[in-house]
C-alpha cells in the first residue's frame, strides 16, 4: 500500500511580519538579569556589545515587534519552511499517531539559526557596526552568522568549541568560504582562552568558554559587537517565526497538536516553536510542550534554577535560568549545539511554571531513531535535532501502548550532512 505523505507549504505572503514577544504572556514576570553587584541590569549595561535595537527587544514588554522589510526579504529566500507528515516513519514504528516535522534545515545554513543571524546582522549594520564576534558549538550558528555577515557586509570572527571543530571540520570550511574567520576555542587571543589553556592544555572547550572569548573580543573594540545564537530573549523573539508558521500550517490541516517537541540546548529553537502557543495554553489548550535535551548535559531535567553567568569567565550578566553551573564540563557528544550549561530565561520560566516538560534523551535512542528517520524519510537529521525526533518517537510508541494516538509535531532544526562521523560511529558500534 502506498504511503500518503502530506507537506504543507505556505505562500511567501504568509511569512510572519512581526515577531511575537512572549514576555508579557509568561505565567509570572521574568526575573531581572543582574549585574555582578546584584542590581538589575539596565540598557546601558549592555550597550558595549549590543546595538540599541536589540537591547530594546531584549528588555521590552512589548508583545510584538515589526520585522524590518530587509529582514523579511532575506528570510523569504527559504521561508516559510515546510511542515511534513512523516508517514513512512509512522509506518515503520507501527503507530497510529500522526507525526509531523517542521523542517528548518532548508535554510542557507541548514538550520534554524539563520532566522536570528539575519536579524542580528541587519540591526548591527544599521547601528554602524563593522564587525561581529561570536561563538559556535557544532557550527550551525557560526555558519548562519557567516552567511548573514556576507549578506550585510560585516566581518565575522567565530570562536568554535575545540572538540566540535575537530569533529566537524567542514563547518569551518563553510564559514571560511563565506568570509568568516574561525578560531578554535579556547584560543590564545583572549585572556579567558589563555587562562583555560594554562589550566588544561588538552581541554575540549565549552560553549560557555567560547562565549567568554567572543564577549571579550567584542568589548575590546569599538567597531565590534557580540552576536549570540541562543539563550537571550531577543534571539528567542526572532525564532518565533517558527511557531507562528506552524500554527498556520496546522490550522490549514484542521489539526490541533497534542505534543510539540523541539531539542533544547540554549533554548532558541525550542522557545521559537513554543512561545507562540503560550497564549493558547493560558486559555486552556491541552498541548504538551516537550524540550528534549541530552542526558549527558541535562540542564532542564537536573539543573538548578538560579541566577548564573551565561559564560565561563563571568563576563555576562547573571541570568535567571536552569543551570548546571558555569564551570560544568560536558562530555564530547556529537550534538555540540546542546553542550551548554544554562538555558534561556524564557524557557526556564516556562519549565518552572509547569508549562514545559523537559525530557533527557540518551545516545542509543538518539541514533536508533535518527537512523530510522533517515531510512524512512530520506532526511538525515543533525544530532541536535535527533533529540527532538527521538522524544517524538518515544511519545508515539507510548501512546500506541496506551491506545491513545495523538498529533505529534517536532522541529527538525538542522540537517546532519556534516555530522556523518556521528552516524559512522553508530553504525560501527551497533
Amino acid at each position: 500500500m502506498p504511503i500518503e505523505e502530506t507537506t504543507v507549504t505556505l505562500p511567501k505572503s504568509e511569512i510572519p511580519r512581526t515577531w511575537y514577544n512572549v514576555l508579557p504572556d509568561l505565567p509570572e514576570p521574568l526575573e531581572p538579569y543582574l549585574t555582578p553587584a546584584g542590581s538589575p541590569v539596565k540598557p546601558e549595561d549592555l550597550s558595549a556589545i549590543f546595538p540599541a535595537s536589540l537591547i530594546e527587544q531584549e528588555l521590552s514588554p512589548r508583545r510584538h515587534f515589526d520585522i524590518p522589510e530587509a529582514v523579511v526579504e532575506a528570510l523569504s529566500r527559504w521561508r516559510p519552511t515546510p511542515l511534513v507528515r512523516a508517514a513512512a516513519l509512522e509506518a515503520a514504528l507501527g503507530v497510529k499517531s500522526k507525526i509531523f516535522y517542521k523542517n528548518e534545515s532548508v535554510s542557507p545554513s541548514g538550520s534554524h539559526k539563520s532566522n536570528t543571524a539575519i536579524a542580528q546582522a541587519y540591526y548591527n549594520k544599521e547601528a554602524g557596526i563593522r564587525r561581529l564576534a561570536t561563538e559556535t558549538g557544532a557550527g550551525q550558528w557560526g555558519t548562519a552568522l557567516a552567511i548573514a555577515g556576507r549578506a550585510f557586509r560585516l566581518e565575522v570572527r567565530v570562536y568554535m568549541v575545540r572538540v566540535s571543530l575537530e569533529q566537524k571540520p567542514y563547518r569551518k570550511t563553510i564559514m571560511n568560504l563565506m568570509g568568516a574567520e574561525v578560531l578554535s576555542s579556547p584560543s590564545q587571543l583572549t585572556a579567558a582562552g589563555r587562562k583555560a589553556l594554562a589550566e588544561d592544555p588538552d581541554t575540549l572547550g565549552t560553549l560557555g568558554l567560547a562565549i567568554s572569548e567572543a564577549v571579550e573580543d567584542a568589548a575590546s573594540r569599538p567597531d565590534t559587537n557580540y552576536s549570540l545564537g541562543s539563550v537571550l530573549n531577543h534571539v528567542v523573539l526572532h525564532q518565533t517565526v517558527i511557531g507562528q508558521e506552524l500554527k498556520r500550517q496546522l490550522k490549514a490541516l484542521g489539526l490541533s497538536p497534542d505534543y510539540l517537541v523541539a531539542c533544547h540546548g540554549g533554548g532558541s529553537n525550542f522557545g521559537g516553536m513554543a512561545a507562540p502557543f503560550v497564549p493558547e495554553l493560558k486559555d486552556g489548550a491541552r498541548i504538551t510542550l516537550i524540550a528534549a535535551e541530552p542526558d549527558s548535559c541535562p540542564t532542564l531535567t537536573r539543573g538548578k534554577f538560579t541566577h548564573d553567568y551565561g559564560d565561563a569567565a563571568a563576563l555576562t550578566p547573571l541570568l535567571p535560568m536552569y543551570t548546571l553551573g558555569k564551570d560544568f564540563q560536558p562530555p564530547a557528544i556529537h550534538a555540540g549545539g546542546l553542550r551548554y550549561h544554562g538555558a534561556s530565561p524564557i524557557v526556564s520560566a516556562l519549565v518552572k511554571s509547569g508549562m514545559v516538560t523537559p525530557q533527557a534523551v540518551g545516545g542509543s535512542d538518539l541514533f536508533r531513531f535518527a537512523s530510522l528517520f533517515a531510512r524512512t524519510e530520506y532526511v538525515i537529521p543533525a544530532p541536535e535535532s535527533a533529540h527532538a525526533l527521538a522524544a517524538a518517537c518515544l511519545k508515539a510508541l507510548e501512546l500506541e501502548r496506551a491506545g491513545t494516538p495523538g498529533v505529534i509535531v517536532f522541529v527538525l532544526s538542522g540537517h546532519g550532512l556534516l555530522d556523518l562521523s556521528a552516524y559512522e560511529d553508530f553504525i560501527n558500534t551497533y
